[in-house]
Order: C-alpha cells, then sequence, then structure tokens
C-alpha cells in the first residue's frame, strides 16, 4: 500500500474548506492596508504588508518564486521579538563565515 493511499485516522473530514463542497464559505473579512514593502532577492520576491482587521494588526509576509506564493502571518503582538530574533540571526550570519564547498 502506498503511503498516499492509507485511509486518514481523521476519517473522511476534510480539513481544507476549498476541498469540501458541503461547508459553506466563510464569509470575506475586511482588512486594510497600513503599510506595504516589496524586496526582491536572488529569484524571490518578499512582500511585507502590515494590515488590520477587525480581530487586529498583524504583518503579512508573501513569499513569491515564479507565480508560487507561500504567506507568514504574525500577529502584531509578536513583531518586537520577531524582530529581535530577525537581528539576531542578522548579526550572527555576519558574523559566521561561511563553509567552503569541498
Amino acid at each position: 500500500m502506498i503511503s498516499n493511499e492509507r485511509p486518514s485516522p481523521y476519517g473522511n473530514r476534510s480539513f481544507n474548506r476549498s476541498y469540501n463542497p458541503d461547508m459553506p464559505p466563510r464569509p470575506r473579512v475586511e482588512e486594510d492596508t497600513l503599510k506595504s514593502e516589496t524586496i526582491q532577492i536572488e529569484r524571490k520576491t518578499f512582500i511585507f504588508t502590515l494590515k488590520e482587521n477587525p480581530r487586529g494588526r498583524f504583518l503579512r509576509i508573501t513569499e513569491d518564486v515564479n507565480g508560487r506564493r507561500d504567506n507568514v502571518i504574525v500577529p502584531s503582538t509578536g513583531l518586537e521579538d520577531f524582530a529581535k530574533v530577525l537581528a539576531e540571526m542578522v548579526k550572527t550570519a555576519s558574523e559566521t563565515p561561511e563553509k567552503q564547498p569541498s
């Protein structure tokens, strides 16, 4: 048996609404864009968008590689911690010599 042919331990439930026609669509949540910045790094485009909706503010980071998009959402309550960790990563990357290919 191939792994993707095994029965799901969750039964026939679908966790993705777009694949379950029996579930009503979620209502659209209005979002206001407060600020947006785009940067290109090698073959990737990163879009940083600070948004706000009735549930609060958040940063959406979108990575676009040849039309394929992935998102990360950071609630505004975690932005300072996120920035601190990112600054530590930048510092370590600049202080640590890169390993040369063998």
